[in-house]
């Protein structure tokens, strides 16, 4: 088969879909099916697998103002799909994959992966003119996807239900994480964690945007409610880019950091975060609503026990590893925190659960249901 995949998402920062897009491009060019595989960025093809800048550059910055103007956006909503149909012209016998949602114009058989459905169910994360391009641009994908694929069935079920798509024409294929997740010992960890004033099993870890759907205030407030001596020998540790609407957060990390128990440590580069899971005491991640969660696979893959929330897809990968509550529920998770921290007993238990649970996951396979989705729609 023939397939183009847009790696648009492999850019600064380097978000989860954008790991995905770029794993996912990784295994398909070992793939023996696949007699030529193109990259497709912008209005071009690329004669490589491009790699994520660790710095903001001209092209994110000139996005984000884009993104800021609603006369702007609009007007490269209604241009791009027109350079994206004229520059796609002529290889129609290709299958094309937009894995962030998007497809343009094009005449060959199409797929999209939808990761979550939160600019249709949590708009208020992003900015207006941000939200109405998305969701019309989505809803033009939904008419012209042969196939869907989704991260996890809570998605699949979501998006079915959401659009009436038919779920035989909607597919789930989980994430993975790379094998730079792994246990550390602690003396290959001290050379970075120094950089970032960290010691090894010192800390509590939070990794993703800092966006009201990661619910961090909530992680705040029961973090605050742990007993003084636990957070100042483990204190809150906190990286991610930073996301629209998060003045309120930052204002109250800000707040946390004055009074000794967190710090905010910006954007981590890629070569570093495998570090600081590593090295962390206890991962947290309450998030309100998530299409896969991908940091939770990752603590659990670098050994480290988890404590999440029960919403959206989290159980889907955390499985049995995990101590999980109500994402709302601050009390529940304070106790769950405590119990993270303190129970050496279930710590212990939990590592193994969490490494074991990490098993069914591989970007190998990921690949493989993946391509098994562009044989259906090739032979349909």
């Amino acid at each position: 088969m023939k397939v183009i995949l847009s790696v648009e998402p492999v850019r600064f920062p380097l978000t989860g879909i954008g790991r995905y897009t770029w794993e996912l491009a990784r295994q398909l060019q070992k793939s023996q099916e696949i007699s030529e595989l193109r990259f497709f960025a912008g209005r071009h093809f690329l004669s490589d697998l491009p790699t994520a800048g660790e710095q903001s550059d001209h092209q994110h910055k000139l996005k984000r103002w884009v993104q800021q103007s609603y006369i702007a956006t609009e007007a490269y909503r209604l241009l791009m799909p027109m350079l994206k149909r004229q520059s796609l012209r002529g290889y129609e016998d290709f299958l094309y994959h937009g894995p962030n949602f998007f497809l343009p114009p094009f005449a060959g058989k199409r797929v999209a992966t939808f990761h979550d459905l939160s600019p249709f169910t949590w708009t208020q994360c992003n900015t207006p003119q941000r939200i109405r391009f998305t969701q019309k641009e989505l809803l033009k994908t939904l008419q012209r996807a042969d196939a869907l694929i989704t991260d996890s069935d809570f998605t699949r079920t979501e998006l079915a239900d959401y659009f009436s798509w038919p779920m035989e024409r909607i597919h789930t294929v989980p994430l993975a994480c790379g094998p730079d997740f792994h246990p550390r010992a602690p003396e290959q960890l001290l050379p970075a964690l120094t950089r970032y004033g960290l010691s090894p099993g010192g800390y509590t870890l939070f990794v993703g945007t800092i966006e009201p759907r990661k619910n961090i205030l909530t992680l705040l407030d029961a973090y605050s409610k742990l007993p003084r001596s636990l957070r100042q020998r483990w204190p809150l540790i906190l990286t991610g880019y930073r996301g629209w609407r998060s003045e309120l957060i930052h204002e109250r990390i800000q707040q946390a950091e004055h009074e000794g128990w967190a710090r905010y440590l910006g954007f981590t580069p890629a070569e570093d975060l495998p570090l600081l899971f590593a090295g962390a005491r206890l991962f947290a991640f309450p998030s309100h609503y998530e299409g896969f969660g991908l940091p939770v696979l990752e603590a659990m893959r670098s050994g480290v026990p988890v404590v999440c929330s029960n919403s959206s897809s989290l159980p889907e990968v955390a499985g049995d590893a995990a101590l999980m509550c109500a994402s709302e529920d601050v009390d529940s998770l304070q106790a769950l925190l405590q119990q993270g921290l303190e129970d050496e007993v279930w710590r212990t238990a939990a590592i193994v659960r969490g490494l074991k649970r990490v098993e069914q996951f591989s970007w190998q396979r990921c690949a493989e249901e993946t391509q098994a989705v562009y044989r259906k729609v090739l032979e349909a």
